[in-house]
């Protein structure tokens, strides 16, 4: 570990329920462990049918993304061993792609973190197959690095991962509004901008999905808040005219129906 890393030296995340995986569905299972941890009754075979590619007998990595965010759940990719143990610190599993074989002769798998001992240099998975897998942290570090460091995090859209990268979260939360699940990501963009007040982009996100939600008076404000936060970017003046302009007709009708 890095010098001056501060982050418990051992953890673990409850109630990550163990699903057997069926043949190639490495990917399906791990993605039915966080969800049924989150609370969702979803199985490997339903996620299969949104993710899995027979053809590759597995899961690419933007559809195991695309599969959790279709499911309206917040998708933020990690990518160091920092950001992984301090997910699991605060109880978050984490899903890992390793190779299990060489380089020229890989095994590709999917696997959950849901624990660490740093002082005996294990990470603890549930591998598909295994309650509770033990790996030496050395073996962990080398087959995780043939998978590129990829990880990802999936939790409900009103819990935020610990990761201070909110870039990686904004765009979590504009993969779930481009999806059109405007009321998920309405809760990543508070959330964020009560954790990052000084973004204006947060606001500006929220104005956006309340305006897609036909909530013209939140959105206003929104925007209005995003102005204030900085008042430079044209986008937000562009929306904010939009809006005012739709609200000022909106209430010329209702004034000529009365």
């Amino acid at each position: 570990m890095p010098s001056g890393y501060d982050a418990p030296s051992r953890a673990a995340v409850s109630g990550v329920p163990l699903v057997q995986q069926n043949e190639f569905y490495c990917g399906p299972a791990s993605l039915a462990m966080v969800f049924q941890w989150s609370g969702l009754d979803v199985t490997q075979s339903e996620v299969a049918t949104q993710s899995f590619t027979p053809g590759a007998e597995g899961t690419y990595l933007a559809d195991m993304i695309g599969a959790a965010r279709r499911q309206e759940m917040l998708a933020v990719r990690l990518s160091t061993l920092e950001e992984l143990l301090d997910e699991v610190a605060v109880g978050h599993p984490v899903i890992i792609f390793q190779n299990l074989g060489f380089k020229w002769a890989p095994r590709w798998h999917y696997a959950v973190v849901v624990g660490y001992d740093l002082g005996l240099q294990e990470i603890f998975l549930h591998s598909g197959e295994h309650e509770l897998m033990t790996m030496d942290l050395q073996l962990f570090m080398r087959t995780w690095k043939r998978g590129e460091y990829w990880a990802l995090t999936v939790l409900p859209p009103n819990r935020l991962p610990t990761t201070d990268n909110q870039w990686a979260i904004l765009r979590a939360a504009a993969g779930l509004e481009q999806l059109g699940h405007t009321q998920a990501a309405s809760k990543v963009y508070i959330n964020g901008g009560t954790r990052w007040p000084d973004n204006w982009i947060w606001a500006y996100g929220l104005g956006n999905t309340r305006y897609q939600q036909g909530d013209l008076e939140a959105a206003k404000r929104a925007f209005e808040r995003a102005k204030k936060i900085d008042p430079s970017p044209q986008e937000i003046h562009h929306n904010l005219r939009q809006v005012n302009a739709e609200i000022a007709n909106a209430r010329k009708v209702d004034n000529a129906t009365q």
